[in-house]
């Protein structure tokens, strides 16, 4: 017997969907509102949780990963009234076990989704646990980061040739190193190739080696960089940026894990495993021809999406207290504080060089305070700070008139401007979904919201509707 939880308002699906699993032998149990439904996933342990992408109180795909994270950590069905592709792809990247609509052909098809999923779960626990996996300078502890480091120690325990993207500076070769260092290859040589310095000329060399005398200039014997990771992982840093004409050589490589030196007479074995990175669309490299398409078919037998940190704001404080920490120790400091503003300031910035470029501002944030022992924003540099001035100074600017009481006291600037902006923020949505025609897809589109943040906003201004 397993029990299901069904989380949905409409009392119809929840009375229909509970008495078909409870005539299979399960227990099922209903929730008409998403609070009520992770209360129950909080307090008791389930094997299947059908759960509704929009309630009355709020987004199912938002609460996905934090049902996801329960102590029974069930497998999650997202069920949705309408077609929509791109909720299907954050369903599926945040851990669900499917996505359906919820108009079922037959009872047969609820049926053997249930069953589908519960073998799962049980042919899961009953696997052998892989050894655990350690991150390495790997900080963080956000849902999607947290998915990643799983993907990371499926990685670590296979010899699946591993592709890592993400945007510049989101952690990119310290996923590969922990993938490495995790793995049976980890007392063996973890060897570096930035594509992005290879000169086209002597790329081949470089990778492959040469005997004397291939070319002019050469004057020696010379090992390439694929025989120095024989027996442990090469390590292809922006791969996208491999030249077309060494492409195709790669891919013999990677098929035979054999090679022959520029100049050399017979082959060499190199018995190696691969990780690359990127933060190019390789995809639509391979549209536009330039990159070969059976190389990419061969780079990404497992593939791990490293989340931007403006996605995973909630772990700056863990960044910024283990980075500070390493920085005072290398410069000799006693140990920093922050004041809540410079914390506050950081989580408001977009970051668009990532983690790279937290750690770079909190390096010149503790150079400019010197021997003063608490981060202030006037710590920043100059041109975080100006980014941020000019957000508030625009977000004021775009806040509507706010009549003032005639009586009682007199509000404050914070009071007024939080007012106005929600008035704005309200009407605006309520225009949006307007002319969107309820569609949430086009009306991300329109506003460039993303879909998680949309949701958060229509259940705060109370706009939501039903399926």
């Amino acid at each position: 017997m397993a029990r299901v939880l069904i989380i949905d308002d409409d009392r119809m699906i929840c009375d229909v969907m509970a008495q078909l699993m409870n005539g299979m032998g399960h227990e099922a149990s209903c929730a008409l509102t998403l609070k009520d439904g992770l209360k129950q996933a909080a307090a008791t342990e389930f094997d299947v949780v059908f759960l509704d992408v929009r309630l009355p109180d709020g987004s199912g795909l938002e609460a996905l990963p934090q049902i996801r994270e329960t102590a029974s950590a069930p497998e999650v069905i997202i069920m949705t009234g309408m077609s929509d592709p791109q909720g299907a792809e954050l369903a599926i990247r945040s851990g669900a076990w499917d996505y359906v609509q919820k108009n079922f052909s037959s009872r047969d098809e609820l049926t053997l989704l249930l069953k589908r999923a519960l073998q799962y779960r049980r042919e899961k626990r009953a696997a052998k646990p892989r050894p655990l996996f350690k991150p390495l300078g790997i900080v963080g502890g956000a849902p999607r980061l947290r998915a990643c480091l799983e993907l990371a120690a499926q990685a670590a325990a296979s010899e699946a040739n591993t592709l890592i993207t993400g945007e510049t500076g989101t952690g990119k070769e310290l996923f590969a190193r922990a993938i490495h260092d995790n793995s049976a290859r980890s007392n063996r040589s973890f060897v570096v190739v930035d594509c992005t310095v290879l000169p086209e000329t002597l790329v081949e060399s470089l990778l492959f080696g040469h005997e004397k005398g291939a070319f002019t200039g050469a004057d020696q014997v010379r090992e390439g960089l694929v025989k120095q990771a024989h027996g442990g992982t090469l390590f292809l840093d922006e791969v996208g940026e491999l030249p077309l004409t060494v492409q195709k050589a790669f891919l013999r490589v990677l098929q035979e894990h054999r090679f022959r030196p520029l100049g050399g007479k017979s082959e060499i074995e190199s018995e190696f495993r691969l990780v690359a990175a990127t933060h190019r669309d390789l995809d639509k490299m391979v549209r536009e021809g330039q990159f070969r398409q059976d190389l990419l078919f061969r780079l990404r037998s497992l593939v791990i999406e490293l989340p931007p940190l403006r996605d995973r704001s909630e772990d700056i404080p863990e960044l910024l207290l283990d980075h500070m920490a390493r920085l005072c120790r290398r410069y000799g400091m006693g140990t920093k504080g922050f004041s809540p503003d410079f914390l506050a300031a950081l989580r408001s910035h977009n970051w668009p060089g990532n983690v790279r470029e937290l750690f770079n501002a909190v390096e010149r944030a503790l150079v400019a305070a010197q021997n003063e022992p608490t981060l202030f924003p006037k710590h920043l540099p100059t041109e975080i700070r100006i980014e941020l001035t000019r957000r508030s100074l625009h977000e004021q600017g775009s806040a509507p008139a706010v009549p003032l009481e005639t009586s009682g006291a007199f509000p404050s600037w914070r009071t007024t401007r939080e007012a106005g902006l929600s008035r704005l923020e309200s009407q605006y949505l309520a225009d949006l979904l307007a002319y969107a025609g309820g569609d949430v897809n086009r009306a991300c589109e329109i506003s460039g919201l993303k879909r998680s943040r949309l949701y958060q906003l229509i259940k705060k201004h109370e706009l939501l509707g039903r399926d």
